[in-house]
């Protein structure tokens, strides 16, 4: 499997941006494609999640801001980000374990470690 995240930049606060995240080699029928960031010195961690029926989660510190879909026809994951904030400028990645993580709820599927496959990363900044 691999990821490949584009889309990241520098925008002023209040401003926009939407994540891509490319997936090849995935094969499976049930998925959980989580959305990462990490800020140097912290722990990584999940902001948005999407199943293979379309289900969704967030987290408290991006909800009705941040909006995760999917292109399957694309094999293209977005994360939508409106209204971001300086506190929001982190590395973003895209992440997904077939094998592991099958639904995007509950602890499990909210630790970094249990996915085994992640993009490089693309950086956003919000000044």
């Amino acid at each position: 499997v691999q990821l490949v995240e584009s889309g990241g930049g520098s925008v002023q606060a209040g401003g926009s941006l939407t994540l891509s995240c490319v997936v090849s080699g995935y094969t499976h029928s049930s998925y959980c494609m989580g959305w990462f960031r990490q800020v140097s010195g912290k722990e990584r961690e999940r902001v948005a999640a999407i199943e293979s029926d379309g289900s969704t989660s967030y987290a408290d510190s991006v909800k009705g801001r941040f909006t995760i879909s999917q292109d399957n026809a694309e094999n293209t994951v977005y994360l939508h980000m409106n209204s971001l904030k300086p506190a929001d400028t982190a590395m973003y990645y895209c992440a997904t374990d077939p094998t592991s993580v099958t639904r995007c709820y509950g602890n499990y599927a909210l630790q970094p470690g249990s996915y085994k496959n992640w993009g490089q990363g693309t950086q956003v900044t919000v000044s």
